[in-house]
């Protein structure tokens, strides 16, 4: 936390401190005092340095008294013996304001430095959706073709809008699309379901809008004769459908999970557990093993 900002020969002066009493003093940036932590972390703690000027060294002193119940931070500010100023700061001063400290410059940019910024990049939820996007793209590219492809991911976040937008109408907060390789896409949120009620309309609301995107294409074609409008509508109405079907963790599972947990536990396990199991029978008996280890 940082307690005092102030002017001290025309340099910054900053004081740092935590609730154990431990406190530190910078001025221009380094540290010129630091006080342990106490057990009487609300009483006066005086710094005491020394600093070199064109007039000769200048003795200063940094007197601080800590307040937590209300917290109130009072200061005093002296140098050879002069008082240059004191003053006081509130919690909600302190909430607000924005410290003064430069951030360090570093002038090599070696392996360490190429590891940190991947990091940093990695855990950017942005930088993350971005690289799965690009990883999805280019696994059903290989696997197929680029314009099915495309056409794939772009019913797929048609799909997922769905389900945030329906999230949203309940004032959930979400983190967005993820469009996950030889997988799909998942709408994730960031807070938690309310009712039962809330996970079957946001898990229905997703194939709602995979099927108006079907019938938007049909129309498209029905006007135009393209074929691939009408490609388009006939893979994605398949693609929803099968959504459909009761079995976790598809939209028709987490539905079938919702309606039958609510009438009683051993009920929707029992259910759940059925329709996983005909899903993975199905997978393999029709050549999908990897859809059926999925499930």
């Amino acid at each position: 936390m940082e307690l005092i900002n102030d002017q001290l020969l025309g340099q910054p002066l900053r004081l740092e401190g935590n609730m154990a009493g431990w406190q530190r003093l910078y001025w221009a940036g380094q540290p010129v005092s630091q006080l342990d932590a106490s057990s009487e972390a609300e009483g006066e703690r005086v710094h005491q340095f020394t600093l070199q000027s064109e007039r000769g060294d200048v003795t200063c002193e940094v007197a601080v008294q800590v307040q937590w119940q209300p917290f109130l931070v009072r200061y005093s500010l002296k140098s050879n013996g002069q008082l240059l100023s004191e003053s006081e700061r509130s919690d909600a001063e302190l909430m607000h304001s924005t410290p003064e400290q430069e951030a360090p410059v570093s002038t090599k940019f070696g392996i360490a430095g190429l590891a940190s910024l991947g990091f940093k990049l990695l855990k950017s939820a942005k930088a993350f959706k971005a690289i799965l996007a690009v990883g999805s793209l280019a696994a059903y590219s290989w696997l197929f073709s680029l314009p099915f492809a495309l056409a794939l991911l772009f019913c797929l976040v048609v799909h997922e809008y769905g389900h945030i937008r329906a999230m949203k109408y309940f004032g959930m907060k979400t983190k967005g699309i993820y469009l996950i390789p030889f997988v799909g896409g998942a709408a994730v949120s960031d807070s938690k379901l309310n009712t039962r009620w809330q996970q079957v309309v946001i898990s229905i609301m997703g194939p709602t809008w995979g099927m108006v995107l079907s019938w938007i294409a049909l129309i498209g074609w029905w006007a135009t004769d393209a074929t691939w409008l009408a490609a388009l509508a006939g893979f994605n109405a398949i693609l929803n459908l099968f959504n459909l079907l009761p079995i976790l963790p598809l939209d028709g599972g987490h539905i079938l999970k919702s309606i039958t947990f609510s009438m009683h536990d051993l009920m929707g396990l029992i259910l759940c557990m059925a329709g996983a199991a005909i899903g993975v029978y199905l997978c393999y008996t029709l050549g999908l093993p990897l859809l059926g280890f999925l499930l």
